[in-house]
């Protein structure tokens, strides 16, 4: 068995809650597969035949629904749907649980949008067959960013050592969430160009540090060395491609980077939906526009421009005629990148997919090992699944331990993070209760302890509610 196909072997019965799901390796093939269902249709208008896709969008979906059940129309299979949680029982309180168990049992596969962040992960671990992540909240949206490599791949050749500008709602927007972690396992330079008040999250920012491998530079307004083509930006992250450029200061890579101009332009809507109104967020009055002054601006004279779509203003009706506009394209493209997922996940690939290149080696995630240990935290997104009355019932915080100083644990679901306010470890149970210290995160006990005896609080209170007092070192810090 050569490598495609036991790549193709090794996806089937998977399911895809979020993009580090799946090895670079995996992503390629899938993409693979795509250009190949693109340009020999006919040889897989059977491939899914008595196969049934439940289609599950709980939130409004055109293009993403659409394309999902036309990718599994064209495979030969058949669908049943739901797009309306008022109509369902998860109206009547039925828990995610219970309702994957149950359209488990009716379909071959599941493709599911819901605004729960981390809702396809539960999903995924109780319907007992593939399933699809096809946006959960404003946390990640996988099979959007496979459409993305795909349109990228198509026009640039290749991801690595592409310099792509990510524009407008880098807060709310899970595409960009997804397609931020996938580019710069890739090898990609990203440069953050929010409107105001949108910058990235933290969580989503505090991964693409720890754990891909590359540089990122925030908190400073980086513009070009020469003054022109000025780009507000917010943070750039620069994966590095020589010994030389390891060894450079990042701020100073990072420099280098941006006065080459990007290579693209992804732009994103505001997510008006997702804004916390009740809590004074206020819509940004100069969100930027993407048009064709723009890209008469030093920099980005050769810039294609992608969207998800829908637009609303942030990129101008004029750009629809310029040849470096793909996002039509990118729209287009998503049925054969989801024919070639959904057939892969089914097992319903009659042999391999041909390969005009070379798969990228395998990638992994850093290993975080699990936080066994009940501590207190709970996840800070109340947007979160975990969060939710009907799914707390049954559903426990889980975490993976990120090591540093300070700790940080970082929610299985939804990817936001907890920094530890106080730590201790675990060996201090065996000790009498006027033993039991605890320590500042940010003090050596926390590259001491052995990361499985690790016990992490929010703050130091919590600590003490369970017995433990602070040590001398701790009562100085504090």
């Amino acid at each position: 068995m050569n490598r495609g196909e036991m790549i193709g072997s090794g996806l089937v019965g998977r399911s895809l809650a979020g993009v580090d799901d799946f090895s670079n390796a995996e992503l390629s093939y899938v993409l693979a597969g795509a250009e190949e269902m693109a340009e020999h249709r006919e040889r897989y208008a059977s491939a899914c035949r008595g196969k049934i896709m439940a289609s599950l969008f709980f939130e409004p979906s055109t293009r993403t629904r659409l394309s999902f059940e036309t990718a599994m129309l064209r495979l030969g299979g058949q669908l049943v749907s739901a797009v309306d949680v008022g109509a369902t029982s998860l109206a009547k309180g039925e828990t995610l649980a219970d309702m994957a168990r149950v359209v488990g049992g009716y379909a071959d596969l599941i493709v599911m949008r819901h605004p729960w962040e981390g809702a396809a992960r539960v999903v995924a671990d109780y319907a007992g067959v593939p399933v699809i992540n096809a946006g959960d909240g404003g946390h990640e949206h996988p099979t959007q960013t496979l459409c993305d490599l795909y349109t990228l791949t198509k026009d640039r050749g290749c991801l690595e050592g592409i310099r792509i500008a990510l524009w407008g709602d880098l807060k709310y927007g899970r595409t960009v969430h997804s397609l931020t972690w996938a580019l710069a396992r890739f090898g990609a330079t990203i440069v953050f160009r929010p409107g105001a008040g949108l910058a990235a999250p933290d969580h989503v920012l505090s991964k693409l540090a720890t754990d891909y491998g590359g540089e990122l530079v925030r908190g400073e307004q980086l513009v070009r060395s020469d003054g022109e083509g000025v780009l507000p930006v917010d943070a750039i992250y620069v994966t590095p491609r020589s010994p030389h450029q390891l060894a450079m200061l990042p701020h100073m890579s990072a420099q280098l980077e941006l006065d080459r101009g990007v290579d693209a332009l992804y732009v994103t809507r505001l997510q008006k939906e997702r804004m916390r109104v009740d809590v004074g967020e206020s819509q940004p009055t100069d969100y930027p526009v993407v048009d064709r002054q723009l890209l008469r601006t030093k920099g980005f004279e050769h810039s294609v421009v992608l969207h998800p779509l829908p637009r609303v203003d942030e990129l101008a009706l004029e750009m629809d005629s310029d040849p470096r506009s793909l996002y039509f394209k990118q729209a287009h493209q998503g049925v054969p990148v989801r024919m070639a997922l959904m057939a892969l996940l089914l097992g319903c690939v009659p042999s391999e997919f041909p390969l005009e290149k070379a798969l990228p080696d395998d990638w992994r995630p850093v290993e975080h090992i699990d936080y066994a240990h009940d501590t207190g935290v709970r996840c800070p997104n109340e947007r979160c699944v975990v969060n939710q009355p009907s799914e707390a019932r049954y559903l426990s915080p889980r975490f993976r331990l990120i090591q540093g100083s300070p700790p940080r644990l970082r929610c299985v679901y939804c990817d936001h993070e907890v920094c530890a306010g106080a730590i201790a470890t675990a060996e201090a149970y065996d000790e009498s209760t006027s033993r039991r210290k605890y320590h500042s995160p940010t003090s050596r006990w926390s590259s001491f302890i052995r990361p499985e005896n690790l016990l992490v609080f929010a703050r130091a209170g919590d600590a003490e509610a369970r017995g433990f007092r602070p040590s001398a070192q701790a009562q100085v810090s504090e």
